[in-house]
């Protein structure tokens, strides 16, 4: 499968990048295949794994913050697998050329 996840702590200010370094941290930690963007994180393993890292992603943002919001979107097959850069090859494809990720 491949989760979005996004995790906002609030009360911390303008920048969030000190906050979300600490969660990117565990994130690169967990082992799974992972995308950083600018707006959240893409990860792609088995259910387990990735809610494993979703509670830690939660229990460490709490640990800074009264208040998170954590948004998640799951994208989940049973014929396929390893989809996380197989997406953008299949758009770049019909595209004819690469796109910036």
């Amino acid at each position: 499968m491949i989760a979005q996840i996004s995790v906002y702590p609030l009360g911390k200010g303008a920048s969030l990048s000190k906050p979300v370094s600490a969660l990117v941290d565990l994130v690169d930690r967990s082992g799974l295949d992972y995308r950083l963007t600018s707006m959240g994180t893409v990860v792609e393993g088995e259910w387990d794994p990735v809610m494993r890292l979703v509670r830690r992603l939660r229990d460490r943002a709490l640990k800074d913050s009264e208040r998170i919001i954590v948004t998640i979107s799951i994208d989940e097959r049973k014929d396929r697998r390893r989809r996380l850069d197989h997406k953008v090859r299949a758009v770049e494809s019909i595209l004819g050329r690469t796109v910036r990720t």
